[in-house]
């Protein structure tokens, strides 16, 4: 794929969901990953959005078209209007989504006197099964982020988001003993190990690089 001018849209990092009008569920995610492969991106000639969660970000050149979201309906929204908007050959979805939501979100604060408090949470939308309904031909890439498991597991985990999302590839993703690794995977075979962030960056922008489209 010759990735000089095409738009690749980048999702990354934490996603929101409201309790309260003061308070949230969310995740550890830092958004690190998806900064990283839009400065690559970039350097590969590619046209990169990135839609960042909240959290800090910095040293993004100006050239890298960067816009901010919150909540889960906020990276929804964004992603359903980038894609009807613009032409995009790649979508990586790397952003922690909220796998649940509270069932009822309240509008005002809940005082600090209770004793206990119930949350019930269903299940939110998969965002990365919504993407390619907007346009089958994009080339899709997801994460799967599985704390702590061995090889084998992982890459398990990461080929059951294949199917149901049509992704092309996928990221399997662990942290243990706190060294980080990840595999770029199909249906097919492991493309490429990395052992850092960066790492995944690099290989997985030369491995779209390479594939024809």
């Amino acid at each position: 794929m010759n990735l000089n001018k095409k738009r690749v849209l980048i999702t990354a990092g934490p996603t929101w969901v409201a309790i309260d009008s003061v308070r949230v569920i969310s995740n550890i995610a830092s958004g690190e990953t998806g900064i990283l492969l839009a400065k690559k991106f970039h350097q590969a000639g590619a046209r990169p959005t990135l839609l960042l969660g909240p959290g800090q970000v910095c040293c993004l050149d100006k050239k890298i078209n960067l816009k901010r979201f919150r909540y889960f309906d906020e990276l929804n929204n964004s992603i359903q209007r980038e894609l009807r908007s613009k032409k995009y050959a790649v979508v990586i979805h790397a952003a922690a989504v909220s796998d649940y939501r509270p069932k009822t979100s309240l509008r005002t604060k809940v005082g600090s006197g209770i004793k206990l408090w119930k949350l019930n949470l269903v299940p939110t939308p998969k965002i990365i099964e919504l993407i390619k309904k907007n346009d089958p031909r994009i080339f899709l890439v997801g994460f799967k982020y599985e704390p702590g498991v061995k090889k084998e597991r992982m890459l398990s985990q990461a080929k059951k988001l294949l199917k149901p999302s049509g992704a092309d590839l996928v990221v399997a993703n662990t942290v243990q003993q706190g060294r980080y690794q990840a595999y770029i995977l199909d249906r097919e075979k492991v493309y490429a190990r990395a052992a850092s962030k960066k790492s995944l960056a690099d290989k997985l922008v030369k491995i779209l690089a390479k594939i024809r489209g």
